[in-house]
């Protein structure tokens, strides 16, 4: 399986986790919902990213996904480790992936209209690389017990810099936009190229949080690799999870749960549904084997990379191809389709998300052409 497309070959052979392509699946078709409005001032609150501190459904979408990447890594790269390859070879392919991914996040950052003196270089993709890059190293040469004090000294590490080291101008544990020392650190290194210009909520010291996400889903896929029975996982997973959800939620209270900042409280409110929601995945698909409702999912899971690059690059291009309308202001392509088809029967904030929602559709069309041919895009 690959680590972060989530391509299978020889299901059978190589016992195929269905459950993990249906999670990746329900993830990146969030991502697609809640990226793709009609428009960006209609918008139901729950599809919105909390404006700082909190959280809001919006805000699992991301850490979900890296808590994938991190299981996948962990079931992958197992299986090439143990395969008595080169293990050269082997980093070679992770530094080849992740060069790629970044790169490709770049690309959507800079086309086709962005100054280069201005375009943002961290990004979604970029912080999969680097998180994808640096999870796969410390996997291949560490134990599980290892990988478990690192996520944990990293959160730990992430909550005291937060907290007692001042961006110049602020007190210590000053979490604002400006006054955060990760958005101190961020104006620094990067100057003009972040998304806001006070912070970027992919930045430097945020990308600590995000290697924890990735790293308990190593874990998560070092424990689903054990001989425990089945149902025993599916419990351990969800009893940890609702701990997770516990401790992150009580901890919420003296250090707040942030997505711009990817706090350590967010890392373990965050980790703890995603486990409640594999399980959940898991017992449905893998043990009950319930899988009707499940094959849209798997369809965006097994080409998510491909299906998430693909329909970020397609709002650009469609960005080019202009119109005037007869009051003579400008539309781009789908925003067109969205006043015609959609703002012209519904109320402002329906239309947007029958909009989102017929986009998802869209690319689910498309993806499941790949799907029935067995072709899984992958770099």
């Amino acid at each position: 399986m690959d680590a972060l497309t989530g391509e299978h070959k020889g299901t059978q052979a190589t016992g195929r986790m269905t459950s993990l392509d249906v999670f990746r699946g329900l993830t990146i078709a969030g991502m697609i919902l809640v990226n793709n409005p009609g428009t960006w001032d209609a918008i139901y609150s729950p599809l919105e990213h909390s404006k700082w501190h909190g959280w809001t459904p919006t805000d699992l979408v991301f850490p979900f996904f890296l808590f994938i990447v991190g299981v996948s890594i962990t079931l992958a790269l197992s299986r090439r480790a143990e395969g008595g390859g080169s293990r050269r070879d082997l980093y070679l392919k992770i530094v080849r992936r992740a060069v790629i991914i970044f790169a490709l996040g770049l690309l959507l950052s800079d086309f086709p209209y962005n100054d280069p003196a201005t375009f943002r270089i961290p990004g979604v993709l970029q912080r999969i690389a680097v998180c994808y890059l640096f999870a796969s190293v410390i996997f291949l040469n560490t134990t599980w017990r290892a990988q478990a004090a690192i996520t944990a000294a990293l959160l730990l590490a992430y909550w005291a810099i937060l907290t007692f080291v001042p961006a110049p101008g602020f007190a210590a544990g000053d979490l604002s936009m400006p006054g955060s020392i990760a958005s101190y650190v961020d104006r620094g290194v990067f100057g003009r190229h972040t998304w806001k210009p006070l912070y970027d909520p992919e930045g430097i010291l945020s990308t600590t949080g995000a290697l924890a996400t990735t790293l308990a889903g190593v874990l998560t896929g070092q424990y689903l690799r054990t001989r425990r029975e089945p149902l025993e996982k599916v419990a351990a997973m969800f009893v940890a999870g609702t701990g997770c959800v516990v401790v992150g939620w009580a901890w919420n209270y003296w250090f707040p749960v942030n997505k711009a900042l990817w706090t350590s409280p967010y890392v373990v409110l965050t980790t703890g549904m995603a486990l409640q929601l594999l399980a959940a995945c898991y017992w449905l698909v893998d043990i009950k084997r319930l899988r009707r409702w499940s094959l849209p999912f798997a369809v965006f899971g097994t080409n998510a990379l491909a299906v998430y690059f693909l329909s970020e690059f397609f709002v650009l291009l469609a960005s080019l191809v202009r119109f005037t309308r007869p009051d003579g202001s400008q539309s781009d392509l789908l925003g067109l389709i969205y006043e015609k088809l959609f703002a012209s029967w519904a109320s402002p904030v329906n239309a947007s998300l029958a909009f989102a929602v017929c986009t998802v559709l869209f690319w689910l069309g498309v993806m499941s052409l790949l799907y029935r041919k067995r072709i899984f895009i992958k770099v």
